[in-house]
């Protein structure tokens, strides 16, 4: 179906949306154009030298649980195209305050026994949820289609529906469960007294169980590598450094795709939009910032407890209700005193990212949208707390508060690293309630962002349903 004059498709945007999107075109037959405002693709999946010569930083996304959990990037197969995983000795941990910190294994047995008398809770919880497998995975990252795993969404449902801090009061019984749920559940970036924050941490927890947190050897950007090049090896057409301004500037296509969130949407469609079209998008609401820092290090971080060195993932907040204050107070516009903070040390699990001895580490923690408050300080204190003597390792760091972070990728809006409030309401009606909400009203025109179903994390899954979508009706 080739159009000889021009495009089958074109995609604007080469986020894990705008790449999977591109090549699920492309493998079926369309002739695809791949248009990206940046130098380089891949939107969250970039790596740089952020600090000193030889230290590779991801600039966003480090750990990706979802690319290995993902119907879309299993499918696709990527390592037959050189992607290679590299798995950390300890998928995450949770340090603590005067006791042993909480290790999240990849065996949901051993991290259960670990937590003694929150063993049954983990395993009726986290355990349950990493039990149910790819088919309930499948189920959550699919939510408008028929479930593939009705009973297990529903029993997943029972207790992910609920608060975080419902669920960790009400069955957890120690200060390591509640905590480590707790820090599970603050990925949602939302206050942890709010509907459905236990489902987010339950699934996160128990992918680690089931596919490992890993990373992606060499960096991230080694995966939008991989997809840029399978693009170009089904056909498809790339360009690099040019922002569209107006969907006018486009070639003549079928579809074009959009992994844009819907600020960018209403900017380069216009009046193409119907009125009430425009105000569903303008009406969307994007979730709190984040403030990011990279550091390049003389060595390892000094742990109070040293097995934290084999994790790759550790959540800096301490108790439940620290952690819980300190989401609660982002969410109110505030900046907490001692915020949650998420810290990657990549070069655990790879250590080529850096020269030998040294590490990369990169930090962050969540602050209201558009803050341009520094947490430089805060977020240092924080490892500190747990890795004292951590300051006196640090080479050079790079700084990315909410406005750097949206001049980088201008999806990013107010620091916003989600495409969105991750909130119920917003869970489904992304960007907008619809049975379809990757169509626009605009015949041929899509969007395949986090904006869209099934919302933030390196999955894919935005533009896999975007692009299925268009060859549907490219069809009729």
């Amino acid at each position: 179906m080739t159009r000889a004059d021009g495009f089958d498709a074109v995609v604007v945007g080469s986020g894990p949306n705008g790449l999977v999107a591109a090549v699920t075109l492309a493998e079926a037959g369309q002739r695809v154009l791949l248009v990206e405002a940046a130098g380089r693709f891949g939107g969250g999946l970039r790596t740089e030298e952020l600090t000193l010569p030889g230290f590779r930083h991801d600039v966003c996304a480090t750990v990706l649980p979802m690319a290995l959990a993902s119907p879309a990037f299993r499918e696709l197969d990527l390592e037959k195209d050189g992607v290679e995983w590299a798995h950390p000795p300890v998928p995450a941990a949770h340090p603590l305050d005067g006791r042993p910190a909480v290790l999240v294994h990849r065996d949901a047995e051993r991290t259960a026994v670990e937590l003694g008398r929150d063993a049954a809770a983990w395993r009726a919880t986290v355990g349950a949820t990493a039990r149910a497998g790819a088919p309930l995975v499948d189920t959550l990252l699919a939510p408008l289609s028929p479930p593939r795993a009705p009973l297990r969404a529903a029993r997943f449902g029972a207790f992910g529906a609920l608060p975080a801090t419902w669920l960790a009061r009400t069955v957890f019984r120690t200060p390591q469960g509640r905590a480590v749920l707790a820090g599970m559940a603050a990925h949602s970036m939302l206050d942890l007294g709010a509907p459905i924050t236990a489902g987010y941490g339950m699934l996160l927890a128990a992918l680690a169980h089931q596919v490992g947190w890993p990373v992606a050897r060499g960096g991230s950007q080694t995966l939008a590598d991989a997809l840029v090049a399978r693009l170009v090896r089904l056909g498809g057409e790339t360009v690099a450094g040019h922002l569209v301004r107006d969907l006018g500037e486009l070639p003549d296509a079928r579809s074009i795709l959009l992994d844009l969130t819907p600020r960018q949407v209403l900017a380069v469609a216009g009046d193409r939009l119907p009125a009430g079209y425009r105000r569903a998008l303008g009406r969307f609401r994007y979730g709190p910032g984040v403030y990011k820092i990279d550091w390049a290090l003389s060595g390892p971080l000094p742990w109070r407890d040293p097995r934290v060195s084999d994790a790759a993932t550790v959540h800096l907040g301490g108790t439940l209700e620290e952690i819980a204050h300190s989401e609660a107070e982002v969410a109110r516009g505030r900046h907490p005193d001692r915020p949650y903070v998420l810290l990657v040390q990549p070069s655990v699990a790879d250590p080529g990212r850096a020269p030998a001895g040294s590490h990369v580490l990169w930090a962050y923690c969540h602050v209201p949208n558009g803050s341009g408050t520094d947490m430089t300080k805060a977020i240092e204190d924080q490892i500190e707390r747990f890795a004292p003597g951590f300051r006196d390792l640090v080479l050079a760091r790079h700084v990315m508060n909410p406005a750097a972070l949206e001049s980088y990728n201008p999806n990013l809006v107010g620091g916003d690293i989600g495409g969105g409030s991750a909130r119920l309401s917003q869970f489904a009606g992304r960007p907008v309630y619809a049975r379809h909400p990757w169509a626009t009203p605009v015949p041929g025109l899509y969007l395949c962002s986090a904006s869209t179903p099934p919302g933030a994390a390196v999955h894919g899954m935005g533009g896999r349903q975007a692009a299925r979508l268009a060859l549907k009706r490219d069809l009729l």
